[in-house]
C-alpha cells in the first residue's frame, strides 16, 4: 500500500509539471491553431534563469527568508520568460499569421532550435547542478510515505497557478475575450475585442506558466541541460492532446493522467518503459476518442 501511495505522489508531482507546460500549448492552439514548438524550450529557459539567479546572483543569500526568496524567484523568472514569449510571437509568428499553416510551424521549430543553441552557447553543453540547499530540509509522513518540502511546493504552486488560470479564463472579461477570440477572430474584432492584445496576453501567460514549471523541475531534480525543453515539451504536448488540445481543463487532466501513468509504469514495471506506456495510452485515447478525453475546444461549449 505504501508503495502505491508513493507512486501516486510521484505521479501527481511530475503530472502537475506536465499540466502547467501543457497549458501553454493548449492556449496558443486555442487562439491561433498553432502548435508552438518553442514552448518547451521556454520552459528550459525558465530553469536556466532560475539557476542563474540562485547560483550566480545568490538570490537565496540576498533574501534571508526562504519563502520570500522563492516568491521573488518565481516572479522574476515568470516575468522574464513571459516577456520572451511575447517577443517571440512578435518576431516569429505575427508576420506569418496570414501565411499558410506550414510557415508558422517551421518558424516555431526554428525558434526552438535557436533557443536550445543560444542556451548551449551561454551555459555550455554540460549539465548544470542546482545547489542542494535551495530549500530547507523539511518533510513529513503520510500513511508511512515520506513527503518532502520540494514535492509539496510543486503540488501547491501548480494547483494555485492552474486554479488561478481557470478562474481567469472563466470569470474575467479578459478571459471571456480570450474564449471569444478562440471561436472567431473576425467576429471578435466586430465586437470590439483587440485580437492582437489577446494573442499577446496568451503568449505572456503560457510561457510564464511553463517557466514556473521549469523552476520547479530544476530544483526538484537538481540538474538541468539545454535539451530538457524538447523532452518535457513533448510530454506536455502529449498531455494536451490527451486531455483535448485547446481545452484548458483538458490540459490539466491530461498532465495528471500522464504523470500517474508514468509513475505506475516506472514503479511496477520498469522505468525504461514508462515513456512507451505513456505514448501507448495516448494512441489508445486517440483511437477511441480522437478529440481527447474532454474534447478539443472549450470555447465551442461556452
Amino acid at each position: 500500500m505504501q508503495e502505491f501511495i508513493q507512486q501516486v505522489i510521484n505521479g501527481l508531482t511530475i503530472g502537475s509539471v506536465y499540466a502547467l507546460v501543457a497549458l501553454g500549448y493548449t492556449m496558443v492552439y486555442g487562439v491561433l491553431r498553432l502548435i508552438n514548438f518553442a514552448h518547451g524550450d521556454l520552459f528550459m529557459v525558465g530553469a536556466y534563469l532560475a539557476f542563474s539567479l540562485v547560483v550566480s546572483a545568490g538570490l537565496m543569500h540576498v533574501i534571508s527568508w526562504p519563502i520570500v526568496a522563492m516568491v521573488v524567484l518565481f516572479l522574476l523568472v515568470m516575468g522574464f520568460v513571459g516577456v520572451t514569449g511575447v517577443t517571440i510571437e512578435r518576431i516569429a509568428y505575427r508576420p506569418l499569421r496570414r501565411a499558410s499553416r506550414l510557415a508558422p510551424v517551421v518558424s516555431a521549430l526554428g525558434m526552438s532550435v535557436f533557443l536550445e543553441n543560444a542556451v548551449m552557447l551561454i551555459y555550455g553543453p554540460k549539465y548544470q547542478n542546482f545547489p542542494t540547499s535551495v530549500l530547507p530540509e523539511w518533510s513529513f509522513y503520510l500513511a508511512g510515505v515520506k513527503i518532502t518540502l520540494m514535492r509539496l511546493l510543486i503540488l501547491l504552486v501548480s494547483i494555485v497557478l492552474m486554479a488561478g488560470m481557470y478562474v481567469f479564463v472563466q470569470r474575467t472579461r479578459l478571459g471571456a475575450a480570450m474564449r471569444a477570440v478562440a471561436l472567431d477572430h473576425d467576429t471578435s474584432r466586430l465586437m470590439g475585442i483587440d485580437v492582437d492584445h489577446i494573442i499577446t496576453l496568451v503568449f505572456l501567460i503560457g510561457p510564464a506558466l511553463g517557466a514556473a514549471a521549469g523552476v520547479m523541475v530544476g530544483m526538484y531534480y537538481g540538474q538541468i541541460d539545454f535539451t530538457m525543453g524538447w523532452i518535457y515539451g513533448l510530454k506536455a504536448f502529449t498531455a494536451a492532446i490527451l486531455g483535448g488540445i485547446g481545452n484548458i481543463p483538458g490540459a490539466m487532466v491530461g498532465g495528471f493522467i500522464l504523470g500517474l501513468v508514468e509513475a505506475m509504469a516506472a514503479g511496477y514495471i520498469s522505468a525504461a518503459w514508462k515513456d512507451a506506456f505513456s505514448f501507448a495510452i495516448l494512441i489508445v485515447i486517440l483511437l477511441v476518442r480522437p478529440t481527447g478525453l474532454l474534447g478539443e475546444r472549450v470555447a465551442e461549449k461556452v
